[in-house]
């Protein structure tokens, strides 16, 4: 377990240093100046070059690069260009209502994901199979920001049950966590109702069926843990997606996570803080599909570590 562990934290580090060359770069060749977002449309010229220079801007990208990356070992993630504070303060702030968000969406894509995978693969060819594999086809399809706007809408403005916006309560978490957990529930129920009816086919469940045992035990104690896995190894890569999907749903609720924060700065030209944003969420795939890979073997021991 150490070795593999070690091995695993070593492919990170690569996969994190890819990850800051390459968002480096495409920030570096962007057409838009962040410095005139700073010096604003009346400055001159011969301020937009000290501040050019006061950022160290003016120099090569491998000088730039270098000396971010020196900073980055430390610890550092930069300054602000704009809120003149450190990156790492401004995501340390955000960062707890996302991982709220983010736990409250996995929390609903489960739920419904799971449940509606199970029913439909227990009424396979049934009407009820085909109607759920119809709104997960939906859920999977449909585009966020639409779905946020419907359900805020509905729940929100119409019956008055939830917040329009916001953050604070249980009740400003709803809206957002479904939104984000609707596209994940479509993938899980069809990769649910796929794998489960695998395992339905195996030996060891017409074996147990044979003893007789009752379908919900076959069902949850035999069949389910091991139709589940591919589910599990899912989860550390939604972490990443939803750290992608959280921009879209934090600005559509008002959320103040770092999605919101991510906005902002790529409206403003931010680059300090796009990179830390970027490499947090790069962080959190990297350490989800870790944390996936790594409990694997304690639901299924047949699954080795290699």
């Amino acid at each position: 377990m150490i070795a593999y562990l070690a091995r695993r934290l070593g492919q990170a580090v690569l996969i994190l240093f890819g990850v800051s060359v390459i968002t480096f770069a495409l920030l570096y060749l962007l057409p838009a100046d962040p410095v005139r977002q700073i010096a604003g449309r009346s400055a001159t010229p011969e301020t937009v070059a000290n501040i050019r220079r006061e950022l160290g801007l003016d120099q090569p990208f491998l000088v730039q690069y270098g000396r971010y990356l020196a900073g980055l070992l430390q610890g550092d993630l930069g300054r602000s260009y704009l809120q003149r504070s450190e990156v790492s303060e401004l995501i340390a702030a955000r960062l707890p209502a996302s991982l709220l968000l983010m736990a409250g969406a996995i929390a609903c894509e489960l739920v419904f994901g799971l449940t509606m995978g199970l029913i439909a693969a227990v009424k396979r060819g049934s009407a009820l199979d085909q109607g759920l594999m119809v709104a997960s086809f939906v859920g999977v399809s449909a585009p966020q920001f639409v779905v946020g706007l419907l359900l805020l809408y509905v729940f929100a403005v119409r019956l008055g049950w939830f917040p329009i916006g916001g953050y604070g309560s249980w009740r400003h978490l709803v809206l957002p966590s479904v939104t984000l957990g609707i596209l994940g529930a479509g993938w899980y129920a069809r990769m649910m109702r796929s794998s489960m009816l695998d395992v339905l086919r195996q030996d060891y469940v017409r074996t147990a069926r044979a003893k007789g045992l009752s379908r919900a035990v076959v069902l949850l104690r035999h069949a389910l843990p091991n139709a589940i896995l591919p589910v599990i190894a899912m989860v550390g890569i939604d972490i990443g997606l939803f750290m992608s999907g959280i921009v879209v749903v934090e600005s559509v609720f008002g959320w103040p996570g770092i999605g919101q924060l991510a906005w902002q700065a790529i409206q403003r030209v931010d680059i300090p803080i796009i990179m830390g944003v970027t490499l947090v969420s790069a962080c959190a795939i990297v350490l989800g599909n870790l944390l996936a890979d790594t409990l694997a073997p304690f639901i299924d021991p047949r699954i080795k570590l290699q």
